[in-house]
């Protein structure tokens, strides 16, 4: 049987323990932050930005940054969640951000400049350093240039397939070195590299990547579910953990919603080839919900028309019907744009080496339309019209301007070394609907193209470079922008 001082000590001490408990700091009251803000990283310049963590519930948070000096406040919510905007100045750093809710927490080697999303799968996840037997072309170049851009910093989030969506996800902001330059999305760092070299400023790059991922898995699934006129089953067919829908955008874009950045560079398509009508619905649901996600009704989205490869066969239609989706999504909504790339392909892999020129045709678009950069290439040529003469067909293109100059290089060049060049990878029909390859010349002194065949006397529709792969298709501005494939009849196609 216990005695009463046994008891009465007992209680004593459980009191004291309860007190020093109370009084004592809470182990939560350090205030932690998801791992986009850290040390080393970029925030947008000029602007005002989100920063966000957890910090004890109920106590006022402030942050301090060292570009201005001043304090911002807010207080964690019930549990312990806060968020606020700061606003930065001109380019520049390193700076130090200090962030308190008693106990600080600093941030260093902050830079002020310019941050782009960059989105996808494998051929956006492609590092510099390559795939496996897939090389990238100038790879070890860029890699042994690394140190020469301090101003560039990256960040990869981490591979994570969820149910519901998350406040976090893994990765790190990483300096410019050849280490992390070579596992870096090429096609992200090229962009990157370009927008650093021309502007003179810093450069974020976040990626967010997964090879053979849809559409569908990059969109909130309520996003997807408002979704009109698609086949839901179709897309719900696979249910892998990068390609069930809503998964990847609830572990791998619902974190960064809240990082304020200047645009959206991506790359993705190949994974929804066979159902190019949705595709066009899909993207531009995706793409309003990502701008509202990240406040920006209008923020610049540019992508990546996927490159010509086999897929189901050479003579297929897969890749042309998913450029013309591409193509449809940026002409019906505004400050979207598409980085040609009807010259990169390869009929035996899907994964082109040249990133370099996939990366600096997207830093084409943002230099040109958002850095107001002038002398930057005009965007891909794409048709504008035909006329019929006899057995000829004269074509017009968009992005040409020479109508203003002459001498201008967005232009079509028609020589190269010793030898003139005839376009090629054209096709005319009759009203039969047969097509027929075709001979071509380009004009004289001016922008057309003039194609025909012997074999169709009264031409109708015209098409360039509409199958899964035309190696043979050459035609090219000065710049090196390669004219986009099209077709200028709507006959259905089957494949």
């Amino acid at each position: 049987m216990r005695t009463l001082p046994s008891i009465t000590s007992r209680i004593l001490s459980s009191i004291i323990t309860v007190i020093v408990w109370c009084i004592a700091p809470s182990a939560d009251a350090k205030v932690t932050l998801p791992s986009v803000i850290s040390d080393n990283m970029v925030l947008q310049r000029n602007s005002d930005v989100n920063l966000w963590g957890n910090a004890t519930p109920g106590k006022k948070v402030t942050v301090v940054p060292s570009w201005n000096g001043k304090k911002y406040s807010t207080m964690a919510d019930n549990e312990g969640k806060w968020k606020l905007k700061i606003a930065t100045t001109d380019a520049g750093g390193p700076y130090t951000i200090k962030i308190s809710d008693g106990e600080q927490v600093r941030l260093d080697n902050i830079l002020l400049g310019e941050v782009w999303i960059c989105g996808g799968q494998s051929n956006m996840e492609m590092q510099v350093h390559g795939f496996m037997h897939q090389p990238v072309k100038g790879s070890v170049d860029a890699i042994l240039d690394a140190t020469n851009h301090p101003g560039m910093r990256f960040f990869t989030v981490g591979r994570a397939s969820l149910d519901t969506p998350a406040d976090d996800c893994s990765g790190e902001w990483l300096l410019s070195t050849p280490e992390a330059v070579a596992n870096f999305s090429a096609a992200a760092y090229f962009f990157g590299h370009l927008l650093n070299t021309v502007l003179g400023v810093p450069v974020g790059l976040v990626t967010t990547n997964w090879g053979g991922s849809p559409v569908e898995t990059w969109m909130a699934e309520e996003i997807f579910e408002t979704v009109e006129g698609i086949d839901k089953d179709f897309c719900r067919r696979n249910n892998y953990e990068n390609s069930a829908v809503g998964r990847l955008f609830n572990g791998m874009v619902n974190p960064i919603t809240s990082y304020t950045a200047k645009g959206f560079i991506w790359y993705q398509g190949e994974s929804n080839n066979r159902r190019h009508d949705d595709y066009v619905k899909l993207l531009k649901a995706m793409i309003t919900d990502w701008r509202r996600r990240w406040d920006n009704p209008s923020m610049p989205f540019y992508m990546v028309q996927i490159a010509p490869y086999r897929y189901t066969g050479y003579d297929n239609f897969e890749l042309p019907l998913l450029i013309e989706a591409q193509y449809k999504v940026a002409q019906e909504m505004e400050n979207v744009g598409i980085a040609a790339t009807t010259d990169l392909g390869n009929p035996v892999g899907i994964h082109p080496a040249r990133k370099k020129e996939v990366g600096e045709r997207l830093a084409f678009l943002a230099l040109r339309n958002d850095y107001g950069v002038e002398g930057i290439p005009l965007p891909a040529p794409t048709y504008k019209s035909m006329r019929i003469a006899g057995n000829k067909v004269k074509l017009e293109f968009n992005n040409l301007d020479w109508q203003k100059d002459w001498w201008a290089g967005n232009n079509f060049h028609s020589y190269q070394d010793d030898r003139y060049i005839r376009p090629q990878g054209f096709e005319v029909a009759g009203e039969d609907r047969v097509f027929h390859k075709a001979e071509g010349k380009f004009g004289h002194g001016e922008n057309y193209i003039e194609v025909y065949s012997d074999s169709v006397p009264n031409p109708v529709a015209v098409r360039y470079c509409f199958h899964n792969y035309v190696p043979e298709a050459n035609v090219m501005t000065c710049l090196g922008q390669p004219l986009v494939p099209f077709r200028t009849d709507r006959w259905d196609v089957e494949y």
